[in-house]
């Protein structure tokens, strides 16, 4: 019923038998600037948070890590959301390694294991599902709604971050990060981040089912990321398709 810990949904779900109705006006004389939302409108706009693929901050708050030794994956729980992330040192400024991530999907493909990709997508397809035929619409410009392979792009910022919203048949909101932050003028940090919202069983038995093959592809994209930006210092940038 809902991706929250069990430890946590249950107690708020049996404290509904006690009524909470405020019967004084202390809180507002105390706080006379402060308007409290109906509880309509607080549910509505935390389900729009999900609904809409807002990644809200707190998700990877936990994440933040220093300039220090990156560990190869970082993979957590938090508030119903599964986070893995991995990161790569890129020597080449970070709009370099931001060309080549928002570059990645259609003829060029995705680095890593392509024919695993679109074996995904011709079962989508066999699912009813967009599948992976719909490519991209520039090779090079990404903004906002683009349809990339089954992924929508849902986040841009130019230069630093871009944010895919799955569209595929999976049994929970799933979304692919990618950022990219300066470390000095020609070094720069690459943020590979996924994050899954299990629904229910089916949602935990697709993610840990298919985790190898994940792992696998993410530790593999975040590296040939790196490898194919240092390569375009000395050489125009190109796209290996790797089989």
């Amino acid at each position: 019923m809902t991706p929250i810990p069990a430890s946590i949904a249950r107690p708020l779900i049996e404290g509904l038998k006690n009524e909470v109705v405020v019967r004084d006006n202390k809180a507002r004389n105390l706080f006379p600037h402060l308007n409290p939302a109906g509880y309509q409108d607080t549910v509505a706009k935390a389900l729009e948070t999900l609904n809409t693929g807002k990644v809200e901050t707190v998700w990877s708050d936990a994440l933040a890590s220093s300039q220090g030794d990156i560990p190869p994956v970082f993979l957590t729980e938090q508030q119903g959301m599964i986070i893995e992330r991995r990161e790569q040192i890129v020597n080449a400024p970070s709009e370099k390694v931001f060309r080549t991530f928002s570059g990645l999907g259609g003829e060029r493909g995705w680095l890593m294991l392509n024919f695993m990709w679109r074996l995904r997508g011709i079962l989508d397809r066999m699912l009813g599902g967009v599948g992976f035929r719909r490519g991209r619409r520039h090779p090079d410009e990404v903004r906002v709604g683009d349809a990339i392979d089954f992924w929508r792009v849902e986040t841009v910022q130019p230069g630093r971050m871009m944010r895919l919203r799955a569209e595929m048949k999976v049994p929970g909101p799933a979304w692919l990060q990618f950022e990219t932050l300066p470390i000095d003028e020609q070094k720069s940090r690459l943020i590979q981040t996924a994050y899954f919202a299990p629904k229910g069983l089916s949602g935990l038995l697709y993610w840990y089912g298919l985790y190898p093959v994940h792992a696998l592809i993410f530790a593999g994209m975040v590296k040939k990321i790196g490898l194919v930006t240092e390569q375009s210092i000395s050489q125009p940038l190109t796209y290996e398709k790797t089989a």
